[in-house]
């Protein structure tokens, strides 16, 4: 009876204590997928780099259209004010046109000078100067005058352009080119004989330009000149 009491408490400690039995392992499967979620409120996508240029252009062209706009404010203003008001000489061809064939014909006869016909430079004088222009061509001349009959000299004045760059009302400024020629007959003449014991032709002739600018004054519909800026060739 002991014997099979002990038997049997054995196989029960073996049972307890022995691990599980081990089960052939079976195919893993996947997990179950998870429900998708649902998708939060949509969100605008950010913009295009060029969309974002775009403000930044528009900006730039207000500034520069502001720029514009004070500039040209600017300049309105100035020809607003004198001297540029009155300024009609791109305005008023008739009067350009009047002003540019006297004065040129002006110059042209008060620097030219012949010692046979100096009653011709006095005319000039008389007809085409007023103000301080006439003591300043008396000073500007007086060489010409003073070596004329001795040398028997010729000068030839010929206005080739005219420029006016202002008239206002009665009162214009006008720059004059001009090319002289001068020419001195008596060394030729004391020099140079011909078969007849007569002088030769011609004469010691030197050639210049000359560049003045000449204020100018209109009195019963003509213009004389008021004052002679030489531009510094004096000086």
């Amino acid at each position: 009876m002991s014997t099979t009491r002990h038997l049997v408490n054995r196989r029960r400690r073996l049972i307890t204590t022995s691990p599980p039995p081990r089960t052939a392992p079976t195919a893993t499967s996947k997990p179950a997928p998870e429900p998708a979620k649902a998708s939060p409120d949509p969100v605008e996508a950010p913009p295009a780099p060029h969309s974002r240029r775009l403000p930044l252009a528009l900006a730039a062209t207000t500034v520069l259209l502001g720029a514009f706009g004070a500039w040209a404010a600017s300049e309105a203003a100035a020809l607003r004010e004198a001297p540029a008001l009155g300024n009609t000489a791109l305005t008023d061809i008739g009067r350009t046109s009047e002003v540019t064939g006297q004065i040129g014909k002006a110059v042209s006869a008060l620097f030219s000078y012949d010692h046979a016909a100096p009653a011709a430079a006095d005319r000039a004088v008389r007809d085409h100067l007023t103000g301080k222009a006439v003591d300043q061509h008396r000073a500007m001349l007086a060489p010409v005058r003073a070596q004329g009959p001795g040398q028997k000299l010729v000068l030839t004045t010929t206005v080739t352009h005219t420029g006016v760059e202002l008239i206002d009302g009665d009162r214009a400024r006008v720059l004059v080119y001009a090319d002289q020629r001068n020419t001195r007959t008596a060394a030729a003449e004391k020099g140079a004989k011909g078969a007849k014991g007569k002088a030769a032709a011609g004469g010691d002739t030197t050639y210049g330009a000359a560049m003045l600018a000449v204020e100018a004054v209109r009195k019963d519909g003509v213009w004389r000149i008021s004052a002679i800026d030489t531009l510094g060739a004096g000086s």
